[in-house]
């Protein structure tokens, strides 16, 4: 059984509803909604018929699909530049140090300021596998897709990047942060928040919450405690952001308190390990486990394959190669499996 990662095409929607449906909440870039989706789609389709041109406000949206079903069981996307349309907002983490001479003691409070300090940022997102398909390499296989294709695109992109990992969700779906900060100046759950802002955007946020520094120590127990954490469905993926030289420097999300994980572009270590080389034959005699990608914007796929060095070539197994509908001679992007 082979996956592909591909562009996605409006042909994809009703799978991508169907995923959406299953994520859980807390998830704006994949919103139950087929109007938002669809908006998406032709979104990214502008997107991969542009060739060349200035770096600009840009949504790719890339699809995990099983070669042999041609079913879609996964998907990611990827933000050239946010901030753009609306201010791109988090909470930065910081501390107030203050001293009492009269009682020789000194307080350090914690703080939480709202910034667009992340605004021109790439943004990797909308990472969704289905639960049915989490093993066997396919989220790293999605994940790390999307940094060949940065390479690949290199022009498109900012020379920073970030990853908004969800936060702590209750049973009920309900978000302790939403409901200890912002909630209260809003009047509105964090479900109905969280689906307004995955239609509409996030300008209300702007119009609505209040711009001055938040003491955490006014907050609950359990708003506090929430700070900084990712759902325990995103571990693996802040582990993998981390493989890659992502880290987390006190930003967080606005709505749930979740964790922004930030790195320099160039250093991310799919981006800057990758290498490019020639396919000069194919064949089934084995070699190292590798992603392999070939083609860019509409025609980009990425799969794993087995690869082995020639010269200054590779030597690809069959099934990689005909996943990636290409040949001998095809120029292809790879990197090692980890």
């Amino acid at each position: 059984m082979t996956f592909v990662v591909r562009a996605a095409t409006e042909a994809d929607l009703p799978h991508l509803y169907e995923m959406a449906k299953l994520t859980g909440g807390g998830f704006t870039n994949l919103p139950p909604d087929r109007t938002a989706l669809s908006a998406k789609l032709a979104r990214s389709r502008e997107a991969f018929a542009r060739d060349g041109g200035p770096m600009t406000d840009e949504l790719f949206v890339l699809v995990l699909e099983n070669t042999a079903t041609r079913e879609v069981r996964g998907t990611c996307q990827l933000f050239t530049m946010v901030g753009q349309q609306h201010p791109f907002y988090s909470y930065r983490i910081g501390t107030l140090t203050q001293h009492s001479r009269e009682l020789d003691r000194t307080f350090r409070a914690e703080m939480l300021t709202l910034t667009t300090d992340l605004e021109g940022s790439s943004e990797v997102g909308g990472l969704f596998l289905h639960p049915g398909e989490r093993a066997g390499g396919l989220g790293l296989l999605l994940a790390r897709a999307r940094y060949l294709f940065i390479r690949a695109h290199r022009a498109r992109f900012a020379p920073r990047i970030l990853a908004e990992l969800r936060g702590i969700i209750d049973e009920a779906g309900g978000s302790p942060f939403w409901d200890g900060l912002a909630g209260r100046f809003f009047g509105m759950n964090f479900q109905a928040a969280d689906e307004f802002n995955a239609i509409n955007g996030h300008q209300f946020i702007a119009d609505l919450m209040p711009k001055h520094p938040v003491y955490t120590a006014m907050l609950s127990d359990s708003a506090r405690a929430a700070i900084g954490l990712p759902h325990p469905s995103g571990r693996a993926a802040m582990r993998m952001l981390e493989n890659e030289g992502f880290a987390f420097e006190n930003y967080v999300d606005i709505f749930d308190g979740g964790p922004t994980m930030t790195a320099r572009t160039d250093n991310v270590r799919s981006i800057r390990e990758a290498r490019e080389s020639r396919v000069v034959a194919i064949d089934s005699d084995g070699g190292a486990q590798a992603l392999v990608a070939a083609g860019t914007l509409a025609d980009f796929r990425c799969a794993y394959g087995e690869v082995r060095r020639c010269g200054d070539g590779v030597i690809l197994s069959g099934a990689c190669t005909e996943a990636l509908g290409i040949g001998e001679d095809a120029a292809v992007t790879h990197i090692a499996r980890w």
